[in-house]
């Protein structure tokens, strides 16, 4: 018999290849067509073969799905959300590009790199906070824990964010600063994966609300980003 499905997630001809060799690999598939541009797989099977085997075999990169309509659906979604999350992701270009340019101006080292980063990524996060700072602490208060028990809180964590950048950029008083960040980041973790694993359509606070952003997976790379930076330039100072 013939099956018919579509993969979402190919990017390339080796992913297509791929994917081919790991179909053909299932007991009893045989004849695979995988087509990159369309990601529609037809093979031939002594018996059908259950989504969920092929999702098993093809591991998590890639989705499944068994009618065209579902297929552009999930691209269409994919799509969207990435084109949300690109402010995000060109903000952490300029934050880069910054931090390299200041390492090198001052000729410092990997832990400077680290300082320098953290700096600018709290200056740069609350100046988007305070683009709509009437908005930013209702809006953080829906899924921050810290700040869903007290609203003050949410309205003083912009400041507390140019202050943590100053404090960084200036090499003034890192200690307190690093045992801050990772205090607060952490608790602002778990309840950004509270929100996600709820799968809650919430908007994410971290650019304030001038930029509609998702809650999604990017917002935890984001904070483990500085909390394993926080860790490690606290282990530096103990060791």
């Amino acid at each position: 018999m013939k099956q018919e499905l579509y993969i979402q997630g190919m990017t390339c001809d080796n992913c297509r290849k791929g994917v081919t060799e790991k179909m053909s690999s299932i007991p009893g598939v045989t004849e695979v067509e995988v087509s990159l541009e369309t990601g529609k797989a037809v093979f031939k099977t002594q018996k059908e073969i259950a989504l969920s085997e092929i999702e098993a075999v093809l591991g998590v990169k890639y989705t499944v799905t068994a009618n065209l309509d579902k297929a552009l659906a999930i691209t269409e979604a994919t799509d969207s959300k990435l084109k949300a999350l690109f402010p995000l992701f060109l903000i952490f270009g300029y934050l880069i590009a910054a931090t390299v340019f200041l390492t090198h101006l001052t000729q410092g080292d990997f832990t400077q790199s680290m300082r320098y980063f953290m700096g600018l990524f709290f200056i740069v996060f609350s100046f988007f906070k305070f683009l709509d700072y009437q908005g930013f602490a209702p809006s953080f208060a829906r899924y921050d824990p810290l700040a869903k028990k007290s609203i003050f809180y949410a309205k003083l964590y912009p400041f507390i964010e140019t202050a943590l950048g100053i404090a960084f950029l200036l090499n003034w008083q890192l200690p307190l600063a690093l045992g801050l960040t990772l205090v607060l980041l952490s608790i602002t973790t778990f309840g950004v994966l509270q929100t996600i694993l709820s799968k809650s359509a919430i908007q994410c606070a971290c650019l304030g609300t001038a930029l509609k952003l998702p809650m999604t997976e990017a917002t935890l790379i984001e904070n483990g980003i500085m909390i394993v930076m926080s860790c490690s330039m606290i282990l530096d100072f103990i060791l």
